[in-house]
């Protein structure tokens, strides 16, 4: 009933502009520009979440998502695999682009492939590409917060109870969220997962299940050579064939096609946001082919517009806007308040098999959030094909402080991104994973192979924070209608977890907010 009233309150509003504004556009530009209510740049968690409310609401809506479509065959070949990638891995890039080291870099065609990477001064970002964003390379964890550890990183202006009540299950309810069913942990795939878990019993440690995006019913089908080996394999980082991975293509952006408003445009490059007149803005963006290769040049005006193209690509763009002065009244924090949710990574020794190559990451979470140092969570993650038995990949989580920052570079007309790899709040981070790796090789006779590295994150976050660049819904300071819905809001750290359901939940509180306030 809220839909269809928010809906009648936007059609009564926008039928008196329609039949002068929206027209004299269209008229005037011969062709130019194509008029649309609103645009969504991106289809992540944030784009897929303000596409279906926008479709549900009756709002005719385009999305323009950089990424080709990857639909699911029932061949089970639609992405290549970490052990035979090729140029479905990368993002227009002539190598692959996953970590090195452990990973050795391979020659592949260039194409318009699932995973990209922005190499910054002390960091490297890894993110997505392709209709679903990140969730067609991220390992499908859906993690919650605690609220005491949430208040440390977020505004007391964001409740966190009704994130807790309303949000956070809504999203869960439509990814599909839920822990590893006990006989597939009980498998021969998950025997790190499950050596992570004894450990840390062991330790004195908290170790439990965490909802995770998966088919598990599908997993089974793996299991029993019904689907192509593919979660079960690993196969996480580059998509997954046999379709048990919940990507937002198969819920949250199918969903929104669904209900008639809502086209997406893959392989639309954005390259320029602007005002136009009326309160209106202009969006320019480059056609592409699965080369790369410039077909045409399109330009939109909407009425409504919403930044979804992650940290690095929404603060990129606002940052070019400011720059040439398309928005001329954004303020100087644009480009700040970034971080890496203090990914870390390191190998632990371990005397037996450890099967680490199998399974998805993430099952089990050790979490020492009352660590005396700093609060830390570890996970096991994804090895790849020729990691050794005796080795469990494990990535390490905390709260960093939002001290990296992307500035705009006008020669090469990009963001150039910038991390204090060696800050004090670093060190003191380190300080509180050794503390709690030392506990666990104390009590399990394990070792480390190395201390833990921060040269990539995979949780890129901030750049258009809430409170510096934008309110607590998201909307731009200075500018009415225009929002940033993704993972730039946020101030470097989703509080000790993995940040796809954080950001979705934002998204979902925002447009609720935009819905029940258009005028």
């Amino acid at each position: 009933m809220s839909q269809m009233l928010n809906r009648r309150r936007f059609l009564q509003a926008s039928a008196a502009a329609a039949s002068v504004g929206v027209s004299a556009i269209r008229t005037s530009a011969a062709g130019v520009d194509e008029y649309v209510e609103a645009i969504v740049i991106g289809s992540g968690f944030g784009g897929a979440v303000a596409s279906l409310r926008l479709g549900q609401a009756g709002i005719e809506t385009v999305v323009l998502e950089r990424g080709r479509r990857w639909q699911i065959t029932d061949a089970g070949n639609t992405f290549c695999t970490t052990d035979n990638p090729d140029g479905r891995a990368a993002w227009l890039s002539p190598n692959t682009v996953l970590p090195d080291p452990p990973v050795t870099t391979q020659p592949i065609d260039v194409y318009t492939g699932v995973l990209d990477v922005k190499r910054g001064n002390g960091i490297d970002a890894y993110r997505g590409a392709g209709v679903g964003g990140g969730s067609l390379v991220y390992t499908a964890i859906t993690y919650q917060p605690t609220e005491e550890l949430f208040y440390k990183v977020f505004p007391r202006t964001i409740k966190y109870s009704e994130l807790d009540r309303v949000y956070y299950p809504r999203v869960r309810s439509i990814l599909k969220a839920s822990v590893i069913p006990d006989d597939i942990l009980q498998s021969e795939y998950y025997l790190a997962s499950r050596i992570l878990q004894e450990q840390a019993a062991k330790a004195g440690l908290k170790a439990r299940k965490i909802d995770i995006a998966i088919d598990w019913d599908t997993v089974r089908q793996e299991i029993a050579g019904q689907k192509v080996a593919s979660i079960i394999n690993g196969q996480v980082y580059y998509g997954t064939n046999s379709g048990a991975k919940n990507s937002l293509d198969r819920n949250y952006l199918s969903m929104a096609e669904a209900t008639g408003n809502v086209e997406i445009r893959p392989l639309h490059v954005v390259t320029r946001i602007e005002e136009s007149d009326r309160g209106r803005y202009r969006v320019v963006c480059n056609q592409i082919n699965e080369q790369g290769v410039v077909l045409v040049q399109k330009s939109f005006v909407c009425r409504y517009l919403f930044l979804a193209a992650g940290s690095i690509g929404t603060t990129e763009l606002l940052l070019r806007a400011k720059t040439n002065r398309t928005l001329r009244r954004l303020n100087n924090q644009v480009g700040k308040f970034w971080g890496t949710n203090f990914d870390s990574t390191t190998l632990m020794i371990n005397a037996g098999e450890t099967n680490s190559t199998l399974g998805s990451a993430g099952v089990i979470a050790i979490e020492d959030l009352d660590n005396p140092i700093a609060p830390v969570i570890l996970e096991a993650f994804q090895a790849f094909p020729f990691i050794p038995q005796g080795i469990i990949p494990v990535l390490g989580q905390g709260i960093s402080q939002p001290q990296g920052y992307l500035t705009y570079n006008v020669s090469t007309q990009l963001a150039d991104l910038f991390w204090p790899s060696n800050s004090a709040d670093t060190q003191k981070n380190t300080q509180a994973l050794q503390y709690t790796y030392q506990r666990l090789n104390q009590a399990n006779g394990t070792t480390l192979a190395a201390p833990p590295g921060y040269s990539f994150t995979a949780h890129p976050l901030g750049g258009a924070t809430i409170g510096k660049v934008c309110d607590s819904h998201g909307q731009v300071f200075g500018y009415r209608n225009l929002f940033v819905v993704d993972g730039s809001l946020i101030p470097g750290s989703t509080a000790c977890s993995n940040p796809s359901l954080t950001i979705a939940a934002l998204a979902e509180r925002s447009m609720d907010r935009f819905l029940n306030r258009i005028p």
